[in-house]
């Protein structure tokens, strides 16, 4: 029994990526089969529609993990990171479209790998009106408040 379990534990850890980052990349993938799932205030399933947070609180909540429903909720909760350091399945946060505000007002789940062109997932009233994979763009990064790490590495 002795080597079998010294053999399991050379070879093991390397070859499966950690629980954090698969729970990750369920996020991501969850998140991206929704695409095209029309944008509706205050709704959070994929049969009436999706607001920003209610998107997000549907795809983490269906991986059971807990979230706020609310963006400000959002950007109160887990551990503020960099954007350098955002993770995929972490969330953005961005204030509202009123000029000059910097109250919360959107939030998103990033969906790029570091080193990528930064994208995230999001369901926007915006042009594309339902849930859509976004690059950062100016316009994002001049709304931008902070990124929010739920699912630690």
């Amino acid at each position: 029994m002795g080597a079998f379990h010294k053999e399991r534990v050379e070879t093991y850890p390397e070859e499966l990526p950690s629980m954090a980052e698969s729970l990750r990349a369920r996020i991501v993938e969850y998140g991206k089969s929704l695409k095209g799932i029309k944008y509706k205030y205050a709704a959070s399933s994929p049969g009436q529609g999706f607001d920003c947070s209610g998107f997000i609180y549907h795809v983490f909540t269906s991986l059971n993990i807990n979230v706020p429903r609310s963006s400000a909720g959002l950007a109160g909760a887990g551990k503020a990171v960099t954007i350098d350091e955002a993770l995929p399945g972490d969330i953005i946060i961005f204030t509202g479209t009123a000029p000059g505000s910097r109250s919360v007002g959107h939030s998103g789940i990033v969906s790029s790998m570091p080193g990528e062109a930064f994208t995230f997932l999001h369901s926007t009233s915006g042009r594309e009106y339902g849930v859509t994979e976004t690059p950062l763009s100016e316009a994002y990064r001049r709304r931008f408040v902070k990124v929010v790490r739920l699912i630690q590495p």
